[in-house]
């Protein structure tokens, strides 16, 4: 099924969803507010639109992928938002990983405008989400669920059905982010110990990657900090942001998760010291300066 899909924030993820779109036939109008961005998609096959109302005008279906709760919803009610466009989409589809109680405004405010929502926060980094094979944790209705479960299928192998109540699929993210943001400060110190040992800490990577410390995020981020490859696919704030998030989540209905708390810490120190822009594979040179060493 073809379908007229728009999206709004064309970073590292939504530019890999967006020519994920195209590759799969839809029509893709794409909105960021950086224009060699648009100009990326565009080369593709995309049509660039002034603002969110204009994209929503000519799209069925709206994905919003920006960063945080304040971006999601400028771009669904601020000035030129979604809900002034002048024939308003059938559909939201929401990609960013922000709190539960965000995603259950924004769906209410949609709503008010005839406007139906669909939480799908995404998993998997912008490669997976180029080769349409990164996770997507949706929930929302059922009706809605259906109609667009093609489109979904097309840009997700690993498509998650969480249920029916808008905010489960936040709530997923977050417990998974919690335990990502955990696994990686682990990874970190591992290997950071691993240098102070006097251990070569490729091969000590190597050992943990076929043994009972792996962990996916570990193994990808700490390979890329052994490169000295920290530009960013997933910048440190990100999971900074995540972490917080859970936190706060799990603090609403009484719970105190210790070893995500001292995560949580870790990347607030990290982005402190400089690693906020890098990629979180950062964290091993964090730990490492901290401790006084460096990654070999």
């Amino acid at each position: 099924m073809q379908t007229s899909v728009g999206v709004i924030g064309v970073g590292n993820m939504g530019l890999g969803l967006a020519l994920r779109l195209l590759d799969a036939g839809h029509a893709v109008t794409v909105h960021d507010l950086r224009a060699e961005r648009e100009a990326l998609a565009a080369a593709a096959g995309a049509c660039p639109a002034p603002d969110a109302a204009t994209l929503a005008t000519a799209c069925e279906l709206v994905a919003v992928v920006v960063v945080d709760a304040a971006q999601t919803h400028e771009v669904l009610f601020g000035t030129r938002g979604v809900v002034h466009a002048a024939n308003r989409p059938a559909a939201v589809l929401l990609c960013p990983t922000i709190g539960p109680a965000d995603v259950e405004r924004a769906a209410a405010g949609l709503a008010a405008h005839g406007i139906g929502c669909l939480e799908a926060p995404m998993s998997g980094g912008p490669q997976r989400a180029r080769d349409g094979t990164m996770s997507l944790m949706v929930a929302g209705e059922d009706a809605l669920f259906e109609r667009y479960e093609p489109v979904l299928v097309d840009i997700s192998t690993h498509l998650f059905r969480i249920g029916p109540r808008v905010g489960d699929g936040a709530r997923t993210k977050l417990v998974n982010n919690l335990l990502a943001a955990t696994n990686l400060a682990a990874a970190a110190e591992a290997l950071a110990l691993a240098q102070r040992l006097g251990l070569d800490a490729a091969r000590t990577l190597a050992v943990i990657e076929q043994s009972s410390g792996q962990s996916w995020i570990g193994s990808d981020r700490m390979a890329r900090a052994l490169a000295g490859d920290l530009s960013p696919r997933a910048h440190t704030t990100l999971l900074a942001k995540d972490s917080a998030l859970a936190l706060a989540m799990a603090q609403a209905i009484g719970a105190e998760p210790v070893l995500g708390a001292q995560a949580a810490a870790m990347f607030r120190a990290a982005c402190d010291a400089g690693c906020a822009g890098l990629d979180d594979a950062s964290l091993l040179r964090y730990v490492a300066g901290v401790w006084g060493s460096s990654p070999r």
